[in-house]
């Protein structure tokens, strides 16, 4: 049973690393399109940031750790099934350079594993509604408007400036805006790889098994609702190093298919996208903060006029969006049926 536990928690860590990959451009997408920093610059700085605000709070994973299903029935092969279609999902989505989400990744995931293992009635359906499906809608509408509002005071304020000014200004804000959306990544998203470890510890426990001798008390959360802190720790420097590897075909997509972006509509998407995620990061919902900023870039795209997206690229990224939740969760079901004759427990 310890192995089986180490190898959930180093599947974990690869999930988050794949993660911060998958989710590079989220950060710096718009900074490396309008050229204010060269990519490498641009994920070497998101990844410091990923880093620090993955360590600012625990709100997101408690709710992962304990919103979705009962500690006591999920097994340690459920969490390791939920994490293979995560992982393989977004795996199939960065190839493709479809920004999709890797949050929804893990949630269908582990809907996937609970189902194969004891059935639909053993996950919380009803949390799944108003925790994922409603913020799944909200947040990138509200992304949305944000960002297309903001955008059009931005022009007003900038109407009687020298264009020249306008863009040398922006230029240094979207530094400013570029490190907020870092920093709001990795306090919503690094937060979903601490819930899922938690989880499994907390599973572990509840199973009625005990740590080996050589194990310190420290590794197991102190109660129910807290995350160790060597989970916080580790899962924070996961994604960032993931981030620094960065995820080059994404940031193509989001930098330069969904809008010929400036620096001006760069701040206005980022600053947007940002405050939208630290809000939910506050009340402890697991947006998706890819689907956040590309609704942010497509706000501010409108805002000049509808054309100006490229809505055959958009309606693709909406294709996965869609397709997220359940075929991660397909995936980590088939990998649930395969795992678990040589995993019993």
């Amino acid at each position: 049973m310890v192995s089986l536990l180490i190898a959930v928690v180093v599947m974990a860590i690869v999930f988050d690393y794949i993660n911060g990959f998958h989710d590079a451009a989220n950060a710096v997408a718009t900074v490396v399109s309008t050229g204010v920093l060269p990519i490498r610059t641009a994920v070497l700085l998101a990844a410091v940031l990923n880093l620090a605000g993955a360590l600012v709070g625990t709100a997101v994973a408690k709710t992962i750790a304990s919103g979705f299903a009962d500690p006591a029935i999920v097994t340690q092969t459920v969490i390791l099934a939920a994490l293979i279609g995560a992982s393989t999902w977004n795996i199939i989505t960065w190839y493709y350079g479809i920004p999709s989400s890797s949050s929804h990744a893990l949630i269908g995931g582990l809907a996937g594993g609970v189902v194969g293992l004891a059935g639909f009635g053993a996950f919380h359906w009803e949390n799944l509604v108003g925790k994922v499906l409603v913020p799944l809608v909200a947040s990138p509408a509200i992304g949305f408007a944000t960002a297309f509002f903001f955008m059009i005071v931005l022009l007003w304020v900038a109407r009687r400036l020298r264009p020249g000014s306008v863009h040398a200004g922006s230029r240094k804000l979207q530094l400013v805006s570029a490190s907020m959306m870092a920093f709001s990544h990795g306090s919503n998203d690094a937060q979903k790889s601490m819930g899922i470890v938690t989880l499994a510890l907390i599973s572990f426990v509840k199973s009625g098994h005990e740590l080996p001798g050589w194990a310190p008390a420290w590794v197991m959360p102190a109660d129910s609702k807290s995350v160790p802190e060597w989970v916080i720790l580790v899962c924070a420097i996961a994604i960032a190093l993931g981030t620094a590897a960065g995820g080059v075909r994404i940031i193509k997509t989001m930098g330069t298919k969904i809008i010929r972006i400036s620096p001006l509509q760069g701040f206005a998407a980022e600053t947007a996208g940002a405050a939208t995620i630290l809000a939910a990061s506050h009340f402890g919902i697991p947006v998706s903060t890819t689907h956040c900023i590309n609704a942010s870039i497509m706000g501010v795209g409108a805002s000049k006029r509808l054309s100006a997206v490229r809505w055959g690229v958009a309606s693709n990224i909406l294709l996965a969006w869609v397709l997220t939740l359940p075929a991660s969760a397909a995936l980590a079901w088939l990998s649930m049926k395969l795992l678990a004759p040589f995993t019993a427990q």
